[in-house]
């Protein structure tokens, strides 16, 4: 009911993490598109590719496949611009530097163990995210770490995204934070979620 009635529904970021999205998804867009709502999405994948190595896809290839037939793909190949005048790194700093950075952004700044943070992202539905970043000026994170669990990772994740999109820096001390994921990560199905995120990580940290 919320989206019935509009002409056009836009998605970014369109991907299938889990088969409690696939069937949300596959409801919303059997609702909509029969009504004559136009559906606009931007995703890493291929929508008949939706959902591999996340999940056990292949138990809900008919759901996936009735929404990549609601889809004409274009694929958009070039430059990726957020990456602009970043050198490829996120920039870990010393103690002194961080300090000095802190005091820099303001009085509006957090100054968290990175450990702390992943913690309290476990106890926060990601869907309020946003809150913790209300009114800040920059987000501070000490003695960053690689993170070897999934769950944790795929919540940060979700963090980075809320703190990209209100373009608030970010100031670190540990380990890199585009190192943050580890190889393993990297290697499975949410890699291109995870390089996405690193790609945010570099340019927050150098804004």
């Amino acid at each position: 009911a919320l989206f019935r009635g509009a002409g056009l529904l836009c998605i970014d970021e369109f991907e299938l993490d889990d088969p409690g999205d696939t069937m949300v998804m596959t409801r919303l867009l059997g609702e909509l598109v029969p009504t004559g709502t136009r559906l606009a999405a931007t995703s890493n994948t291929p929508p008949n590719a939706l959902g591999e190595g996340r999940f056990a896809a292949q138990d809900f290839l008919r759901e996936i496949h009735a929404m990549a037939a609601s889809f004409q793909t274009i694929r958009i190949d070039g430059t990726d611009y957020r990456q602009r005048a970043v050198d490829g790194h996120a920039i870990a700093l010393t103690d002194e530097a961080y300090a000095r950075a802190l005091s820099d952004a303001g009085q509006a700044v957090t100054d968290d163990a990175f450990g702390d943070l992943i913690g309290h992202l476990a106890t926060v539905h990601p869907s309020r995210y946003i809150r913790l970043i209300e009114g800040l000026t920059a987000i501070g994170l000490r003695d960053v770490g690689t993170l070897q669990d999934q769950s944790a990772a795929l919540r940060f994740v979700a963090f980075v995204d809320r703190a990209y999109d209100a373009q608030l820096p970010i100031r670190a001390t540990g380990t890199p934070l585009d190192e943050v994921f580890s190889d393993d990560m990297l290697a499975g199905g949410y890699r291109k979620k995870y390089l996405r995120a690193i790609s945010r990580l570099v340019a927050l940290t150098h804004s």
